[in-house]
């Protein structure tokens, strides 16, 4: 009886690993925020364990010297504006929230720590609660070196040197205090004024001011 060869085998070929293109990232979209300056090393971190800090970079600061001018009438003088005052609502007890979110829109925006001064009325930034913990010299040491952001109470916010940027967070207090400070922040804002708290209070209190 004739065999019957066998039909070959095909074997498949190992099928090595398929290239998979990457998922591009999405680049987050920045989230508009005053004053717009040249990107800055991040902010340290708060209460607990303090985090080290790079030297903050000081960009230069938006104001344009005088010039003198051309021969001939001499040029009217140049009035000397207020700082711009933006207003956030926030409850009392949502006051500190509300400047948190501020201060971080203002270092994603390019503004250094170290011209951020933030002033409240009520209970302490816990921020500032820690750095007392070490001591008034401690605490004002930080002031002097300028390199991170400065949380203040009212009763001291006279005491603080004036920087680009001051947050007021009517975190409650007493209304002396509130006027205190700001007084005291609208003072010491070169270019901003950032006041959380009822609007109408606000505006009753900076009215004389503004």
């Amino acid at each position: 009886m004739p065999l019957i060869p066998e039909e070959p085998q095909i074997h498949e070929k190992a099928q090595g690993p398929r290239a998979t293109p990457a998922s591009g990232r999405t680049a987050p979209t920045p989230r508009p925020v005053p004053g717009p300056r040249p990107a800055a090393p991040p902010r340290p971190g708060r209460p607990g364990p303090l985090r080290p800090t790079p030297p903050a970079q000081r960009a230069p600061r938006d104001t344009a010297a005088a010039k003198p001018g051309p021969s001939g009438p001499a040029a009217p003088a140049a009035t000397t504006a207020g700082p711009q005052i933006q207003l956030i609502p926030a409850s009392p007890e949502g006051a500190l929230d509300a400047v948190e979110e501020a201060v971080d829109l203002l270092l994603d925006s390019g503004r250094t720590p170290g011209e951020v001064l933030v002033i409240t009325t009520g209970e302490p930034h816990p921020w500032a609660a820690h750095e007392l913990s070490f001591g008034d010299a401690a605490y004002w040491a930080q002031h002097d070196a300028g390199d991170d952001v400065f949380y203040a109470d009212a009763a001291v916010a006279e005491r603080a040197a004036a920087r680009p940027v001051v947050v007021v967070a009517l975190n409650g207090g007493a209304e002396s205090a509130a006027v205190t400070a700001l007084s005291a922040a609208h003072s010491r804002a070169g270019a901003l004024l950032i006041v959380c708290g009822d609007p109408q209070r606000i505006n009753a209190l900076l009215g004389p001011t503004a």
